[in-house]
């Protein structure tokens, strides 16, 4: 048999086309799920926009961050950090929004080993990852920042305020992962983390895999720590959430012992508030930049 043939008959076995297929598949999992637009996609969005944001970058360290700005830095700053996984884009409606750029500049961040800060490389200490964000902090030229964390955010932003308490003027928390007790490790989050496997996972689900993996230890380390949060909270989650037990919410009631705390539990609603209760968030962002 001449060589060609060889080629296209070893080519022709089960397990060769099997094996093809799975790697093709994982190459364009890895491609359309990144959790984060394109330079193009963002530009196409506020085409027609009047106001655009800006994008910065700094270092911190080894590390390169990265986050989009719009509105007057004389106004309220209210920060905006996304899940896990996620980018600073999946803000990108709040953005673009006349009402709440009239009254507040909004900073969306790409936390570390997401977007464009350090994209594939997970940093899965929270307390480092609050560290990677002081500088947006410090650097605010306005009162205090209000602090805006979804899901993985919401644990991101009670660290910077129990860190930071002098930086923090309030915080909004959507669907967050803050008790320690009901962050669960599945089985298949291990298998995950092997180097026969873990190439066939697109990089944003390994750094949410990373991270989250680590949550329980952070959470449980930050017990102690939550009496130091004193600003006002506004906490926001459905009750049908799937992904983070609305037990959660009973946890902050608990433990928020020196801050008021407005409840909002909103029947029906599942884990992506940010989307689909937007006029709800929306209003809870007006009243937190007017002193709530």
């Amino acid at each position: 048999m001449n060589k060609p043939k060889q080629i296209l008959s070893f080519f022709k076995r089960p397990s060769v086309i099997i094996g093809l297929a799975i790697i093709g598949l994982s190459q364009l999992a890895s491609a359309c799920m990144q959790f984060r637009m394109s330079d193009q996609q963002v530009a196409e969005h506020f085409k027609l926009k009047q106001h655009k944001p800006t994008f910065h970058t700094y270092q911190v360290g080894k590390r390169t961050m990265h986050y989009a700005e719009i509105g007057a830095d004389t106004l309220p700053t209210v920060l905006l950090i996304h899940g896990s996984p996620g980018a600073w884009d999946g803000f990108i409606t709040y953005l673009d929004d006349s009402l709440l750029m009239s009254k507040m500049r909004l900073i969306a961040v790409d936390r570390p080993g997401f977007g464009k800060s350090d994209f594939g490389l997970a940093e899965r200490d929270l307390q480092k990852q609050a560290e990677l964000l002081k500088p947006i902090l410090e650097n605010n030229k306005s009162k205090p920042m209000i602090l805006v964390g979804h899901s993985y955010g919401g644990p991101l932003i009670a660290r910077l305020a129990m860190d930071y308490p002098a930086l923090v003027g309030g915080l909004v928390f959507l669907a967050p992962s803050i008790d320690p007790k009901l962050e669960e490790t599945k089985w298949f989050q291990y298998p995950a983390e092997w180097w026969l496997i873990n190439w066939l996972f697109p990089r944003s689900l390994l750094v949410a895999n990373r991270e989250i993996r680590h949550l329980a230890q952070d959470l449980t380390a930050a017990l102690p720590l939550w009496q130091n949060i004193k600003v006002p909270v506004i906490y926001i989650q459905g009750e049908k959430d799937s992904l983070v037990p609305i037990g959660n919410a009973d946890f902050a009631q608990k433990m928020l012992v020196n801050a008021k705390l407005e409840m909002i539990r909103l029947p029906g609603a599942d884990h992506f508030i940010p989307w689909s209760h937007e006029k709800i968030v929306k209003q809870a962002l007006l009243k937190a930049v007017n002193g709530f």
